[in-house]
């Protein structure tokens, strides 16, 4: 039998969710699992110092971006040693929250909750690799979107 699962989209105006259950597991999905998901998966795991079981992937595989690498690098954060992968129905299931960073992400999300028992958050994030000029603009929208991530992040999981 079906189970539905909590969808909500996050609001960064408020202070955190108050009521959120915080779940013992977050999976982070956008389409190739090579910047956004990634880039939340490295800061959450580092902000909740091993008291979540943090992971992400993409719905389909690519190359981990170099970009990503060099904005997280500037946090002391190591993402080269990443590898993209891409979701398969029996990981997700391990997850008590996933959380989709792009709309078809959320839609293939909410397709899953169907056959799980997962909340599912939608945090739609701009995707840099679109920027167009120079490299220190282009570097400019990846740090842009790695302090978009770390507010949801932060404002989410209050205990932080």
């Amino acid at each position: 039998m079906p189970v539905s699962a909590s969808v909500s989209t996050f609001d960064p105006s408020k202070e955190g969710l108050a009521g959120a259950e915080m779940p013992r597991s977050v999976l982070f999905v956008c389409n190739e699992n090579s910047i956004r998901s990634p880039m939340a998966e490295a800061i959450l795991k580092k902000l909740a110092r091993g008291r979540l079981f943090v992971g992400s992937a993409g719905l389909r595989v690519g190359k981990l971006d170099g970009f990503a690498v060099e904005v997280m690098r500037e946090w002391g954060i190591a993402l080269g040693d990443h590898t993209p992968h891409r979701i398969s129905d029996n990981d997700v299931f391990k997850f008590a929250l996933v959380i989709s960073l792009t709309p078809e992400a959320q839609h293939w999300a909410i397709e899953l909750t169907r056959f799980g028992d997962m909340a599912v958050e939608y945090w739609p994030m701009p995707d840099p690799s679109i920027t167009e000029g120079s490299r220190a603009q282009r570097l400019d929208a990846y740090r842009s979107l790695r302090a978009l991530l770390k507010l949801r992040i932060e404002k989410r999981f209050n205990f932080l």
